[in-house]
């Protein structure tokens, strides 16, 4: 992935986030101006999902897995507080049917997490991001908590339309789900922060394809160390290699620019590749270092 790629996947995971923010605001006031559970719990699932996202950026450097450990554990306190405050709500006083700009506001979430999804899902496609896909995807399976805030809110206006009372606690009901969804969800970003602290190397014969790969990219005489750690589905690659050491700064950059592209456009799953550069000893299996040098491989000759 070129300097370019990653800042338009930066640009697209941080307008997600940016996004996410303004509708957890949104839906949380218009929620308590409307009196609806649903719409309340759907902004704490929006909230999650944003924490969520900003731990992911910060996952791979110091202290990511356990600032997600603490947001996964705060979502979950809320999440048993909704549970508990909208149970006690009902068994105290019949719920009422919120007002109709909480349909309207669930109804335009709706359609900005799902414009959401279809940009950052082509710019990952674009530059071949997986990490802006994976993004894409989360706001895809944001969009089905406010599904159920929908039929919830628009099931308790109903009811307040035709006059049947008993379709106000679909509003309640929809709360609570969405509440058991956001708690599922810590758990998995919980679960997730744990498996990350604990990333393990590739075995060897695991990583074989990939060192193959690289051997085989023109300009790399050898590979000093390959090493690939598993973060959670993902596979994070940094290695060090040796380049003819009479070709230029910009032809060494090259190589290493066109062996993180290989590896990341050959194996999905790789989200990311540090590559560095040393010059070539010229020792074994290069008897002479007068002869020889020239005939190295390198990208441009």
């Amino acid at each position: 992935m070129t300097e370019e790629h990653k800042k338009r996947a930066a640009i697209g995971l941080w307008v997600g986030i940016g996004v996410n923010l303004g509708l957890t605001v949104l839906k949380g006031v218009a929620g308590m101006t409307t009196h609806s559970k649903a719409l309340l719990a759907d902004a704490l699932h929006s909230a999650s999902d944003t924490a969520g996202a900003i731990a992911g950026i910060r996952g791979h450097r110091a202290g990511g897995p356990i600032v997600s450990i603490l947001l996964s554990v705060l979502a979950t306190v809320i999440g048993v507080e909704i549970v508990i405050a909208t149970v006690k709500s009902l068994s105290q006083e019949a719920p009422q049917a919120p007002d109709r700009l909480a349909f309207v506001i669930i109804a335009l979430s709706i359609v900005i997490k799902e414009a959401m999804f279809q940009y950052q899902y082509r710019v990952g496609k674009k530059i071949g991001s997986q990490a802006v896909i994976a993004r894409a995807w989360e706001h895809r399976s944001d969009i089905y908590s406010s599904i159920v805030a929908f039929i919830g809110i628009g099931g308790a206006m109903l009811g307040h339309y035709i006059g049947m009372p008993l379709l106000y606690y679909l509003d309640p009901i929809a709360g609570l789900l969405i509440a058991v969804l956001v708690m599922r969800l810590a758990y998995r970003y919980m679960m997730e922060a744990v498996q990350h602290s604990t990333d393990r190397v590739l075995r060897q014969e695991d990583s074989r394809e990939l060192f193959d790969t690289v051997q085989r990219v023109k300009g790399v005489i050898s590979i000093d160390d390959l090493q690939a750690k598993e973060h959670g589905h993902y596979v994070i690659v940094d290695m060090t290699i040796s380049v003819n050491p009479r070709i230029t700064i910009l032809e060494g950059h090259e190589i290493a620019k066109t062996v993180k592209q290989t590896l990341m456009k050959r194996f999905i799953h790789v989200s990311d590749v540090y590559v560095q550069v040393n010059p070539y000893d010229p020792g074994y299996p290069y008897k002479s270092t007068d002869a020889g040098h020239d005939d190295m491989p390198t990208l441009l000759h």
